[in-house]
């Protein structure tokens, strides 16, 4: 009598393996499985639905496009979103925003002073706080 139903033998699709991402500016890593030939921008669009299902803050978004995967250990260059992840070697990574551009910033800066009221303080009130805490 068959008590359990046997697993069909499924082709192998590579290696999987436990990453840490962190999120700078977050409270801590967010762990998930990824298969070792899937590119760095799946990891990266996988990490940012987990962050947004987690309910963590600060609010990213999900444009993958606005976000670099960085290997601290391998160095200080962003990981090509068309790359495997497996090809690096090391399973602890860094998720960063990318540098805003000039036109970008200039827009930001524009939406900043039309508003009016106490959402001026507010974010003076944040920038300042961000400040401090990346200085260390």
């Amino acid at each position: 009598m068959l008590l359990y139903k046997q697993k069909k033998s499924q082709p192998s699709k590579g290696n999987r393996f436990l990453v840490c991402v962190t999120v700078l500016g977050s409270a801590g890593p967010i762990r998930f499985v990824v298969n070792e030939n899937e590119l760095v921008a799946a990891v990266i669009d996988t990490a940012l639905k987990s962050y947004a299902r987690e309910g963590r803050l600060p609010i990213l978004g999900s444009d993958l496009n606005k976000f670099m995967l960085y290997c601290p250990i391998a160095g200080t260059e962003a990981l090509s979103p068309w790359e495997t992840i497996g090809s690096v070697g090391v399973r602890n990574f860094m998720l960063c925003k990318k540098p805003q551009t000039t036109e970008d910033s200039d827009e930001v800066d524009k939406s900043a002073m039309s508003r009016k009221g106490s959402g001026s303080w507010r974010a003076w009130f944040h920038k300042s706080l961000s400040l401090k805490i990346s200085s260390h």
